[in-house]
């Protein structure tokens, strides 16, 4: 007779996954602020180059401008929000999967599995639109050659100042494009995988860590597949540079 698995109780979760999300941003966000400049450099003009011929070329320049902090820039918006972020984003999950289960043992289809990675992107959006928006800020302050945060409290503040909450909040709709389809993508993927990644015979919450990280990180591959058109669009509108698409913030 085996022994059942104890539940892990939601403070564990919250602390787990709150360092985990710390670890994520601390070894992400170089990569993330690369791509935000190349996101939103300015056109080039005729005849001349580039400002960032690619994703190398923009971390070699940064490092030798502004260091190993130039990559850093505006981390400490993510590094806050990543704990309430994780928490709400599973809970959004559970609550999307309970929906559509009549009983708690029913086990649902890749569909229904999308829909509830879906809103978990719908709840994560109260979070992660201020936090971007900050974010993004500060990330292509140094390359714009102007100093107008001394970091993410000030530029908050600052961003209140001119424009109140729909300051900070602007991008929203664009935030909700990009996670929306992102997550349900990311958690139906994450399933697929995990249950292929099973071996005969054996359950899925016996899966070995290494299995589960590969499950975890072509997941990923497959949510930024989706993720990245939107977020273009959301990262040039939060910086001011699609300030046409429309006519106020959104």
């Amino acid at each position: 007779m085996t022994d059942e698995a104890k539940p892990i109780s939601p403070l564990k979760n919250l602390l787990a996954g709150g360092f985990g999300g710390v670890c994520l941003v601390f070894v992400g966000h170089p990569l993330d602020t690369v791509k935000v400049r190349l996101q939103t450099q300015p056109p080039s003009l005729p005849g001349q180059p580039p400002m960032y011929s690619g994703t190398f070329d923009c971390f070699r320049k940064t490092l030798v401008r502004e260091g190993i902090t130039g990559l850093y820039r505006g981390m400490a918006a993510p590094i806050i929000g990543v704990t309430p972020m994780f928490a709400v984003c599973f809970f959004g999950f559970g609550l999307g999967k309970k929906l559509q289960q009549k009983h708690p043992e029913d086990v649902l289809s890749y569909p229904q599995l999308f829909a509830a990675g879906m809103l978990s992107g719908v709840f994560t959006t109260g979070i992660m639109t201020p936090g971007e928006r900050i974010k993004c800020l500060l990330q292509i302050q140094a390359s714009s050659g102007e100093t107008k945060y001394t970091g993410a409290l000030d530029c908050a503040k600052k961003l209140y100042q001119e424009a109140g909450i729909r300051g900070i909040y602007k991008g929203t709709v664009l935030t909700l494009m990009r996670d929306v389809p992102a997550s349900g993508m990311y958690f139906m993927t994450y399933e697929w995988l995990k249950n292929i990644l099973t071996p005969e015979g054996k359950s899925v919450s016996e899966l070995s860590v290494p299995r589960i990280l590969v499950a975890g990180g072509i997941a990923g591959i497959f949510n930024w597949a989706v993720a990245i058109p939107p977020d273009v669009l959301k990262s040039r509108f939060q910086t001011g540079e699609l300030c046409c698409l429309w006519p106020g913030p959104r």
